[in-house]
């Protein structure tokens, strides 16, 4: 006999008992305001309450006025990654899903209509929104049904790089993410070209495997995912029993750079926007021309370490902030990381190379602005092995850094759980929605994230950015790797209310309990 995980238990539980309190809430077949799908404890910001729609009026009022409106569709879909195609989960039948582009300032109305076989969400990932809109089932709105749809309508306060995906179960590690482009009315960079640039780590649909058995196979069959439904059997890509879907679990990753084990799970396939290095996709430009180009890290497990051979990139933003401009010849981007870098265009056929850090595996995109062959899926340009840039090298802009001050609150977070027995978690408490700790509107909030564990993680922080505390000018960002027996000490101010996610971006280590709720005390 199978048994539920806690996770499960409880938020059957949180559900039933919350009915009462969704009837009067829009529910997840409607537009509009989803309400808190929770048993809220006294004394917190609803995350639909006066407070979350003050701050958001504060936004509408000092922004441009436009709307922007977009339909989306999860869908079933087949998807070519070049080499091969599967069947998977995108937003319509594109991948990555098409790119969302605004400007700073604009109220963002997107209808998500759910065609999928199970329950979903969308997150805005480093998106400052009003908390009813965050998108996290349970906590902040119910979940969106089948043949459903729900409204997400807020106001984009900030320009920079950011993307989209669902907070149910682990459905990132299926094709359902996109960049979300938030352009800046008053740009300062000078460039001739952008090119956007989501990096993958692929299994989904590949020799009968999902997302949902790679949980259970982490978890030794204990448990099931929330958002997958499928139970601990492994299952083909239509979503049916595959007793003989091969085992995914990592033997072997290392990294120096992660302080060890590289992450928990064997991916077939990396990509470089939907596509493999045997049929890599290609961005045009002309010799000499200044290019943009936007990472974005949606794996589910994997750090990348990127370079783009023949060149010097030039770090201009992390996270959306600016920051000062810092040359390198390779980066190292987290799972939900960014970065925006410049580059002068040389004249030929170059590889941007994503290495799999730890994974003994790579994937590649072309820059081509000139003839010549293309290169092999397996080169190794000498800039991945260069000067090579993490985040605590980089210093805020003037413009976005956080003001100098002592902290009013420190909440201490201690990272728990062993790979032995996927039991990740905060404080040894897996997540439960009820969880909160207090913050106050106007504090300045200082967080201390105590890695006891052997495995790095890349946390991130809804709604806020935070300033990294132990760098004197530390840029702003919302996601942050640490390390393997190291602390990493952030800043933010609190000036978003309502409940909101801290969790690990390593989605499987979110999905067994490394999750938790910074709660507004009202």
């Amino acid at each position: 006999m199978r048994t539920l995980p806690r996770r499960f238990v409880l938020g059957t539980s949180i559900t039933v008992a919350g009915a009462g309190f969704l009837a009067a809430c829009s529910g997840s077949g409607s537009s509009g305001h989803g309400g808190s799908a929770a048993s809220d404890p006294k004394g917190y910001v609803d995350p639909a309450g006066k407070e979350v729609a003050a701050a958001e009026q504060r936004r509408a009022a000092s922004g441009r006025g436009a709307v922007r409106t977009i339909r989306l569709t999860a869908t079933r879909s087949s998807l070519d990654l070049g080499e091969r195609k599967v069947t998977s989960w995108s937003y319509g039948g594109a991948l990555p899903g098409k790119e969302m582009r605004v400007t700073a300032g604009d109220t963002l109305a997107v209808t998500l209509a759910n065609h999928l076989p199970d329950t979903t969400s969308l997150h805005w990932h480093g998106i400052a929104l009003r908390n009813d809109m965050d998108g996290v089932p349970g906590l902040t709105q119910r979940a969106i049904e089948p043949g459903a749809a729900f409204t997400y309508r807020f106001t984009v306060p900030h320009p920079g790089t950011f993307w989209f995906h669902p907070h149910s179960g682990v459905q990132l590690d299926r094709g359902l993410y996109a960049p979300l482009i938030v352009e800046d009315p008053k740009e300062p960079l000078s460039y001739d070209k952008e090119w956007v640039v989501v990096l993958d780590d692929w299994l989904d649909g590949v020799d009968g495997t999902t997302p949902d058995a790679v949980f259970a196979q982490l978890t030794g069959g204990r448990g099931m995912s929330m958002g997958g439904g499928m139970g601990d059997m492994p299952m083909d890509q239509h979503g049916t029993s595959s007793p003989s879907a091969r085992s995914r679990m990592l033997a072997g990753g290392h990294s120096d750079l992660l302080g060890g084990d590289a992450g928990d799970v064997e991916y077939p396939y990396f990509l470089v926007n939907g596509r493999t290095a045997k049929a890599p996709s290609a961005f045009k430009a002309r010799p000499g021309d200044r290019i943009r180009i936007r990472f974005v890290n949606a794996g589910g497990d994997t750090a990348f370490r990127v370079a783009l051979g023949g060149h010097e990139m030039t770090v201009t933003h992390t996270d959306g902030y600016p920051v000062r401009h810092a040359r390198t010849d390779a980066l190292l981007i987290g799972m939900g990381e960014r970065y925006d870098v410049l580059v002068t265009a040389g004249d030929g056929v170059f590889p941007l190379m994503a290495l799999a850090e730890g994974k003994d595996a790579s994937t590649m995109a072309l820059l081509r602005t000139g003839g010549g062959g293309t290169p092999s899926a397996t080169t190794r340009p000498s800039e991945l092995d260069g000067r090579l840039l993490t985040a605590d090298r980089l210093r805020a802009d003037q413009s976005v850094a956080l003001k100098r001050k002592n902290p009013d609150r420190t909440i201490r977070l201690r990272l728990t759980g062993r790979m032995t027995q996927y039991d990740w978690a905060f404080d040894g408490n897996p997540y439960t929605p009820s969880q909160r700790h207090p913050v106050r509107a106007g504090e300045r909030v200082r967080l201390e994230f105590v890695n006891s564990t052997s495995m790095w993680h890349p946390l991130h922080v809804h709604g806020h950015t935070f300033a990294l505390a132990d760098v004197t000018g530390g840029p702003r960002k919302d996601t942050a790797i640490v390390l393997p027996r190291k602390t990493l000490r952030v800043d933010f101010d609190a000036d978003n209310p309502g409940l909101w996610m801290v969790h690990c971006h390593n989605v499987y280590h979110a999905e067994a309990g490394m999750m938790t709720v910074l709660g507004y005390e009202s």
